[in-house]
């Protein structure tokens, strides 16, 4: 069922866990999330990049996003992550399918950023979709993983500030996260977050967590995230399961046994996710 950011987030932290986000680039990715959720009983947010927005398939994979999510047995949010155009983030709700938006000025000067999620919220009210922003800047690429280093922190009183002034569902935080692999062993700041979490009254959400070990993760949601955005280990298992797959597959052009095998890898990193941001809806 089609659902909305805050609601998936208030419930999932009212159980003491984490919702789940994360992005495909096809359907094919979308059923093996919604899969694993449902098997768990918990929401999950499917994310859309900005490449794949952009694209010429776009128009057509956003809806095709909106039918999964709104025939899963679980609520299903459907983000536009990372957005930076106020155009693409206009085409992506006319779709009818995204319910929310990270507007991302992460990139902009304070007052700037806090101007363009203003845009944004416009158009969001048109559609009733909801908007996560950022503060501070979270490095790394969305769509190529290389190793990054820590961008910009989020500032605890800042954020405060930005919160109130942008009305944003949801805070993404900068804490020595990062998209992609980690140039060096992760080193999050744990009184940030804990400051941040003071500070703001909106949930937060830790971007970056594929390359983050399991402790790292449960220690971020215990601390109070209710999202956690996972990318790259989805792209790494989809292209294991291709290598290992592909040549045996190839003989007779068994092209539904190997989307199939797509699917049972993605629901399994997913699952593997799901069971570590706590919370089970059963």
């Amino acid at each position: 069922m089609l659902s909305g950011l805050r609601e998936i987030l208030d419930e999932r932290r009212a159980l003491g866990g984490a919702a789940g986000a994360f992005t495909c680039y096809d359907a094919t990715t979308a059923c093996g999330v919604v899969h694993a959720a449902e098997a768990a009983g918990v929401p999950v947010v499917l994310l859309v990049s900005v490449a794949t927005v952009g694209s010429r398939d776009g128009r057509l994979l956003l809806p095709a996003l909106g039918a999964i999510a709104r025939a899963a047995s679980v609520p299903v949010c459907v983000q536009f992550d990372h957005a930076t155009s106020l155009e693409l983030i206009g085409d992506a709700l006319a779709s009818g399918a995204v319910g929310a938006v990270l507007a991302d000025g992460s990139g902009l000067p304070y007052a700037d950023n806090v101007a363009f999620v203003a845009g944004v919220r416009k158009l969001a009210n048109r559609h009733g979709a909801e908007i996560e922003v950022e503060l501070g800047h979270v490095e790394g690429g969305e769509d190529v993983a290389a190793a990054a280093a820590a961008g910009k922190l989020t500032d605890p009183a800042e954020a405060a500030q930005f919160v109130a002034a942008t009305k944003a569902s949801c805070l993404a935080v900068s804490i020595g996260n990062v998209h992609g692999t980690y140039a060096a062993e992760p080193a999050l700041d744990w009184e940030r977050l804990d400051a941040i979490r003071a500070a703001v009254g909106v949930p937060l959400s830790l971007h970056g967590a594929s390359g983050l070990p399991g402790r790292d993760v449960r220690r971020a949601v215990a601390a109070g995230v209710a999202k956690v955005n996972v990318n790259t280990e989805i792209r790494q298992r989809t292209f294991a399961t291709l290598g290992a797959r592909l040549d045996e597959l190839s003989r007779g052009w068994r092209i539904l046994e190997l989307d199939a095998e797509i699917v049972a890898a993605v629901e399994e990193v997913v699952a593997e996710k799901l069971e570590l941001l706590g919370g089970s809806g059963r």
